[in-house]
């Protein structure tokens, strides 16, 4: 009897599943007016599963992150994210500047470079403009001669016999002196005539830096070698890699002002496959020439924190000091390849940083031209250039397969005047140069046809935005200390000499416990900007109790 009522159970059972499994067999009622069909079959994306294709994907994913990360600060910190020690950089500024050096900045700058007579755009174009420049040339020369002789008396009873001072500071102390009184100069004589010039922000020795990346550069050694290591790489040893670069500099003076320059030329007159093939490639390294690399933060400053109302630079004046010392068997030309190598790299390290405050950075191309004007001069040697940044984009086969390039425009190096003579009086001066002077600082800011800052939030574009305390104190302290470059309070793992010898090439210890970040693994150069203790919040001001949670503050990296 327990056996067949087992067996009605059972079949009891069955016959509700068969029940149930016919409902949920049913044919779902289709809604031929959903989204989910088309009229033409929509296939999904094929994507190459090559290493390499599955690398430049990665890269475009983290490009397309700090392009949308909403403020200024959290775009350069995204950047830093990846190296907790900083990247390993090639540093270029104006004070080292190897024999040869040209070909390596237009590659690392991806510039044309352009000598002229006359400035380009220059603001004399009719007959009355060019009257009225005449005018001001007549009228101001007096007052530039004077501003001359001033600054090489003052400069001659306090420094003039001053041993302790090299010649190299000399020059460059004369020529802050020379620079300033000028400018004042020019600023007062020409205010009444050029209202942009009441509106400007003047810095005395800003600091201008600004990071990027360049490819098509030949691999190191080091570089081969771990190649050679690996399956994968075996046949590719020799493939171009990208360089980062991290310029600095500081100008005797720079001139800001609310709104940009002109551009020189359209984008279409800067996007051309013929002018690109114009630009050397560079392929060796730079440390071949003489360049220094250095492990730092990446650094983009053009003078003053996000958020000023002056963001665009118009004038900067860059100091040659470095001449003094450099050796004359080089000949003139390498001088004056020289002064183009300084023109190109401070006008693009300063465009850039205006760049990345405006949203964009090396990794997310400029929607608009941006146009500056330099100047680097002693006092009284002087070189003019005008510069256009049309795009950032340098890195990976950028180089090669971006027809966009940027202009320079170089002049020869003049003279403002022959010498001061025993007296104090100004001999042979030069109103070519006085000219030049003042057409850079006629040339008026205009209104833009374009958005400025595409890439950055309406809501908040600066930290200092942020409604968020803690988030904004959080991110203003990160990033001030990226700015400042200091170094880490516990410095990065080092390898000593007895332990590359006797433990990673003749593994002579095994025995010996392992301990060491290299026996466990572990590479100090992968760790990341947030790979660190989080601050620890006491009992005391907990906002919920002593036994409440988080025990640690949030972080709020992007």
């Amino acid at each position: 009897m327990f056996a067949l009522k087992r067996s009605s159970s059972r079949c009891h059972y069955l016959r509700q599943s068969i029940k149930t499994k016919r409902h949920y067999a049913a044919q779902p009622q289709l809604n031929v007016a959903s989204d989910e069909y088309t009229d033409k079959p929509e296939y999904p994306e094929i994507f190459e599963l090559s290493r390499e294709a599955r690398m430049r994907r990665e890269k475009q994913s983290w490009h397309e992150q700090i392009q949308s990360v909403p403020t200024v600060e959290e775009k350069l910190i995204k950047i830093n994210m990846p190296r907790y020690y900083g990247f390993k950089t090639v540093m270029l500024n104006s004070a080292e500047n190897p024999y040869n050096c040209l070909p390596l900045n237009q590659h690392y700058t991806r510039t044309v470079l352009e000598a002229y007579e006359k400035l380009p755009n220059n603001a004399a174009k009719d007959e009355n403009s060019k009257a009225q420049m005449e005018s001001f040339v007549k009228s101001i020369s007096k007052n530039v001669q004077e501003a001359l002789e001033y600054s090489h008396e003052f400069f001659k009873e306090k420094y003039g016999l001053d041993e302790s001072l090299s010649p190299q500071q000399k020059d460059k102390m004369l020529g802050q002196m020379l620079v300033e009184n000028l400018n004042r100069t020019l600023i007062n004589s020409l205010g009444a005539d050029a209202g942009h010039l009441s509106e400007v922000e003047i810095d005395l020795n800003p600091r201008h830096e600004a990071f990027w990346a360049v490819g098509g550069v030949n691999p190191s050694k080091n570089v081969v070698e771990s190649r050679r290591g690996c399956k994968w790489q075996k046949d590719n040893l020799d493939i171009p890699v990208d360089r980062l670069v991290q310029y600095t500099g500081e100008p005797y003076l720079a001139i800001r002002h609310s709104l940009p320059l002109a551009p020189i030329k359209s984008i279409q007159e800067s996007t051309s496959e013929e002018l690109a093939k114009q630009i050397p490639i560079y392929k060796f390294d730079a440390r071949t020439l003489g360049y220094k690399t250095s492990y730092r933060h990446a650094t983009n400053i053009p003078g003053y924190w996000p958020g000023s109302s002056s963001g665009f630079g118009i004038i900067s004046f860059q100091p040659r000091d470095h001449l003094v010392v450099r050796n004359s068997k080089f000949g003139p030309e390498d001088f004056q390849e020289v002064l183009h190598a300084q023109g190109i790299q401070s006008s693009f390290g300063w465009l850039l940083a205006q760049a990345n405050y405006n949203g964009f950075n090396t990794y997310n191309d400029l929607t608009y031209p941006m146009t500056t004007q330099t100047v680097i001069t002693n006092g009284k040697q002087w070189s003019f250039y005008r510069y256009q940044l049309n795009t950032t984009l340098i890195h990976s086969n950028h180089v090669h397969d971006n027809p966009k390039v940027n202009f320079c425009w170089g002049s020869k190096e003049m003279s403002l005047f022959q010498e001061i003579d025993a007296s104090g009086k100004c001999i042979g001066f030069n109103e070519d140069v006085a000219r030049h002077l003042i057409e850079l600082y006629l040339n008026a800011p205009v209104e833009p046809n374009s958005e400025l800052q595409p890439n950055l939030s309406p809501e908040a574009k600066t930290i200092a935005d942020i409604d968020d305390n803690d988030k904004r104190e959080f991110l203003e302290e990160i990033f001030k200390h990226l700015s400042a470059n200091r170094p880490r309070h516990l410095e990065i793992p080092e390898i000593y000499l007895w332990e590359r010898i006797y433990k990673i090439d003749n593994k002579t210890r095994q025995m010996e416990a392992k301990r060491r970040f290299f026996e466990l693994g572990i590479n100090p150069w992968r760790r990341t900007l947030d790979q660190h203790a989080k601050e620890y919040i006491p009992k005391a001001v907990r906002p919920g109790g002593p036994k409440s949670k988080p025990r640690f503050k949030k972080t709020y990296y992007p």
